[in-house]
């Protein structure tokens, strides 16, 4: 197949194919130096902003930073918009230069990656009524701190709650992103002696198998850190799967590329679990095309010449990805860098997220036209994780939606028996009828009891 011209950038690539165009878009790989438009990197080499001490130094942690850097690209009236925000956001900021520098900043209000890390107060919706700081119940399911146990076979390990960047739709706000005016937290960096109590939990639990480790992010965990936390889970004989959290290789693909040490130890960990017949994976976190660059494909290049399986997991946001081109796009492109497209989530009932939240249809609408988009291995399994612990459920797996009320019910026979839960779409989204009647406590009271009712409970 010939290769597509140099003016590629500018249009779609097309092909035909039983009658049909193809987009051969996600072939193409931004590699132009996009961060020479923010006037304080238009001086950066390609090698300082490629090196990843340079992208953590610059990293945007304050909003004072994003106008310095920006200058005059930035209008008043949107800086003091971010202002607002930060002071009722449950999480500060923290941006890698590379994911900075990708934002549109001729139209910030509608750039994707911005809505997904900068938020502005007059984007922002009251939470849902139903919202909760742990919706998904993950500090109630800890047998000890750091440690989720849902599932029979499975645990999520938390080791620590720092993030190379932190995402505005955070499921972990309440621990993640440092205290702000609206929350106060106890996070926690990376400590080796405070993690021995997980390795001995999990020791004396056989019917585990399946290990996530997360947190926060694996990408911030020292080399010696992740070979610590590597062996002592593969020499427990049960455990027979580990993955690796992280974002990184979506908004920080640099430390692949320049961080030997970090690297390396991945490396290590990864080889290990094969000599003992054990498979040691990473999952990492793409939601929208706007992500991904060349060094996001050289990232994966470098992870893929080692053998190591990369799996992805999304989130469906309004106004980054709820679209059905920009959601075929995301999933062939993280194919073609050989990720697998594993999950993408409806967005969990955590706070300060209501105007990133689409409603269950819309997940399913979506899912309909991405399958057959490419081949099922390579399409994501569209999911709502269940607010109260209920686990990861297929979209479509409800056992009554009412649509037009926003209220769905749900059951997890095999994680927790005998229960239901809930999740409700986003009240802005209903008609007018539907927003009077969850705008009065009883009303809404008695429509979500109609709903469970309605579903056998």
């Amino acid at each position: 197949m010939s290769k597509c011209s140099s003016s590629f950038e500018k249009r779609k690539c097309m092909t035909i194919k039983d009658n049909k165009l193809i987009s051969l878009e996600h072939r193409n790989f931004r590699n132009d130096d996009f961060w020479k438009e923010i006037p304080a990197w238009e001086s950066v080499t390609r090698g300082e902003f490629a090196d990843q001490l340079w992208q953590q130094k610059n990293s945007i942690r304050k909003v004072e930073q994003v106008k310095k850097v920006l200058g005059d690209r930035i209008d008043e009236s949107f800086y003091l918009d971010i202002v607002a925000a930060m002071h009722v956001v449950p999480m500060n900021i923290r941006i890698t230069p590379y994911i900075f520098a990708l934002m549109n900043w001729k139209d910030p209000y509608n750039c994707p990656l911005r809505k997904q890390f900068l938020p502005v107060k007059s984007q922002l919706l009251e939470d849902h009524p139903f919202h909760e700081a742990d919706s998904l119940h993950e500090d109630a399911d800890m047998p000890v701190p750091m440690l989720t146990h849902r599932y029979p076979d499975k645990v999520l390990f938390l080791p620590t709650t720092i993030c190379p960047v932190y995402c505005s739709y955070c499921t972990r706000s309440r621990i993640i992103g440092g205290s702000t005016e609206a929350v106060e937290k106890e996070t926690y960096g990376a400590n080796q002696k405070k993690w021995d109590a997980v390795f001995e939990y999990l020791t004396r639990t056989p019917q585990v198998e399946d290990v996530v480790v997360s947190g926060g992010d694996a990408y911030m965990l020292t080399a010696a850190q992740i070979r610590y936390i590597g062996e002592n889970l593969l020499k427990i004989p049960h455990i027979r799967r580990i993955r690796l959290a992280t974002k990184g290789i979506a908004i920080f693909p640099m430390k692949v590329l320049t961080d030997d040490d970090w690297f390396n130890a991945v490396c290590d960990v990864v080889k290990l679990g094969r000599a003992f017949g054990k498979q040691v994976v990473i999952h990492t976190h793409f939601s929208s095309p706007n992500e991904i660059t060349k060094w996001s494909q050289m990232a994966m290049d470098r992870i893929f010449s080692e053998g190591i399986i990369v799996r992805n997991q999304a989130v469906l946001q309004a106004g980054v990805n709820d679209d059905v081109e920009t959601m075929v796009k995301l999933t062939r492109q993280v194919g073609y860098m050989n990720i697998q497209p594993y999950y993408v989530y409806m967005h969990d009932m955590v706070p300060g997220c209501e105007h990133l939240r689409t409603t269950l249809r819309e997940g399913e609408e979506i899912e309909k036209a991405v399958r057959g988009t490419t081949a099922g291995f390579n399409t994501p399994t569209f999911v709502c994780d269940l607010p109260g612990g209920g686990g990861k459920r297929n979209v479509s797996s409800y056992e009554y939606y009412d649509e037009e009320n926003g209220i769905s019910v749900w059951t997890a026979p095999y994680v927790k028996p005998g229960q239901c839960f809930t999740y409700y779409d986003p009240i802005h989204k209903l008609k007018e009828d539907a927003r009077k009647r969850w705008s009065d406590p009883k009303t809404r009271e008695a429509m979500v009891a109609e709903a469970k009712k309605k579903a056998g409970f």
